[in-house]
Formats: structure tokens, C-alpha cells, sequence
């Protein structure tokens, strides 16, 4: 990618899950509680009953039959690789001493909110809108891809909220510069907003900001998101059936696949049309 005489590729592809180049990490790492979403409880640091010895998972292609659809909905962006294969160099938390365990299982949740920065600062440096502050995107994005590379000890002591709050503010300008491209007047601020259950068929939410709302089960049915500025929106259980997402941004694959659509939902070329979506000829 070349924007504004910059030179930084567009690595997206690259923060992605691969599972084959890690040791599981998901799997044991995080919590998890009996709920919707997973059939069992689970403390941090214990393996999953169902992760075998090669560190796949046994029930990867039932999770949903069998109770863990929790799952099928997280995304490390990369992280575990990268925790594994370069933060520790290829040695895995069996063969490893249980400090160096602990360690890995600490260091992890850190990597993972880098690597979702790294997502969304990418993605912003995609959209021309947004040249003004192509610079400052492409100077953090470099200070965040060196983040990642520091040791495992530098990482636990990582106050990587303080950053968080660096890239946000940039996020921030970047839905702003974008989103005045949606029109006068449909530029409507719904950050944070309970929308729970709301029942916004046909809405016209394009050029929204809907940055953390809630939008659990709400029906947005044939809804106009063009544009709409999606950075942790809950979608579980949100209809998107027939929806138009053309043009939506910060929209990530694990919100896509909490939601239901079908295959007249519009998506933008980042993310895939979920497996589970019913397909209607």
C-alpha cells in the first residue's frame, strides 16, 4: 500500500489465526464460564479438556452443536503465532518450565490487544478519507509493531492501555474525517448506545458512529450502515439480514460471526461471509 508518499504494506492478512503455528494458547490461557457461549467452566491457565496433545482442538467442527459458540467467535489477530513462534521462540508451554508457562499465558492477552490495534490501524490507512492524519497512523503503527517484538518480560510490565488510548485517539479522528463523507445530517453519534433488541429494520444508520454499542439481537434487517463506524460494536444475535455494510469500517471477522445475515448482507472486502449464515438463492 502507498498513501500519502508513505510506504507501509497493508499486513492484515498476516493478523490472522494460525492455529498450526500455535501451541493453543486460547485454549489454556483464557478463562471461561458456563453460559450461552460455553458448555463448561474454565479457569485461566487450565487447558481445555477438549485441546489434544498436537494443541488442535478435538470439537472444532461441532463447537457449535456442542455448546461452545464462544469459540467460534474469538479471534487472536495473530496473536498466538506470534507469542509462540517469536515471543518464545517456538517452546511450548508443556515442554517449557512453568515459569516460562505462566509467562506465555501472561504475555498473551498483551499481544492479542496489540495485534487488534495493528488490525485497525491498517485498515485506517486503507481509507483515503482519512489522508489528513496518514502520518501519525503510520508513526504509531510502527510503534505498535515494536511493541510486540519486546520481550517477554517488557510485555508483562507493557502498560498497554496508556497506548490503547494513544491509537484511539487517532481511530477517533480517522471515523470522524471518514464519516463526513456520508452526507449532512446522517452522521448520528450512537457511541456506547444500548441498543439491545432495537428494532431498526430499514434504518438509515449510514456515515453512525456506533463505536461500543450494544446491538445484542437488534434487528437490523435491510439497515443502511454505509460508512458506519463499527470499532466494538456487540453484535451477537444482530440480524443483518439484507443489510448494507458497503463501506462500514473497523468491522472485525469474530463480530461478523456473532451476528446472522444471509446472502443479500452487503460486507466490505475485509471480512468473509460467515459459514453459518443461512444462504437464501
Amino acid at each position: 500500500m502507498r498513501e500519502d508518499g508513505g510506504t507501509v504494506q497493508d499486513r492484515r492478512s498476516e493478523l490472522r489465526a494460525d492455529c498450526g503455528q500455535c501451541f493453543g494458547l486460547c485454549c489454556v490461557a483464557l478463562p471461561f464460564a458456563r453460559s450461552a457461549d460455553f458448555a463448561m467452566d474454565k479457569a485461566a491457565g487450565t487447558p481445555c479438556p477438549n485441546l489434544e496433545t498436537d494443541f488442535r482442538c478435538g470439537i472444532h467442527t461441532r463447537l457449535r452443536e456442542t455448546g461452545f459458540n464462544g469459540c467460534t467467535v474469538y479471534d487472536c489477530f495473530g496473536a498466538g503465532q506470534q507469542v509462540s513462534q517469536v515471543t518464545f521462540g517456538g517452546t511450548d508451554w508443556r515442554s517449557g518450565s512453568r515459569e516460562d508457562a505462566r509467562r506465555m499465558f501472561d504475555v498473551f492477552p498483551v499481544v492479542r490487544q496489540l495485534h487488534e490495534l495493528l488490525w485497525y490501524l491498517h485498515e485506517a490507512l486503507t481509507l483515503s478519507a482519512a489522508r489528513p492524519v496518514h502520518a501519525d497512523l503510520r508513526r504509531v503503527l510502527e510503534t505498535t509493531e515494536g511493541l510486540t517484538l519486546l520481550t517477554p518480560e517488557e510485555l508483562g510490565e507493557l502498560d498497554v492501555g496508556a497506548h490503547r488510548q494513544v491509537v484511539n485517539e487517532l481511530l477517533l479522528r480517522t471515523s470522524e474525517l471518514v464519516r463526513a463523507g456520508a452526507g449532512r445530517g446522517k452522521r448520528k453519534d450512537r457511541r456506547g448506545a444500548d441498543l439491545m433488541g432495537a428494532r431498526l429494520k430499514g434504518a438509515d444508520l449510514s456515515g453512525a458512529s456506533l463505536r461500543g454499542a450494544y446491538l445484542i439481537a437488534a434487528d437490523l434487517t435491510g439497515a443502511d450502515l454505509r460508512r458506519a463506524d463499527l470499532i466494538g460494536a456487540d453484535l451477537r444475535d444482530a440480524d443483518l439480514t439484507d443489510a448494507d455494510l458497503t463501506g462500514a469500517f473497523f468491522l472485525t471477522q469474530p463480530q461478523l460471526n456473532a451476528a446472522r445475515g444471509s446472502a443479500g448482507t452487503k460486507l466490505p472486502g475485509s471480512v468473509a461471509r460467515p459459514g453459518h449464515w443461512t444462504v437464501e438463492d
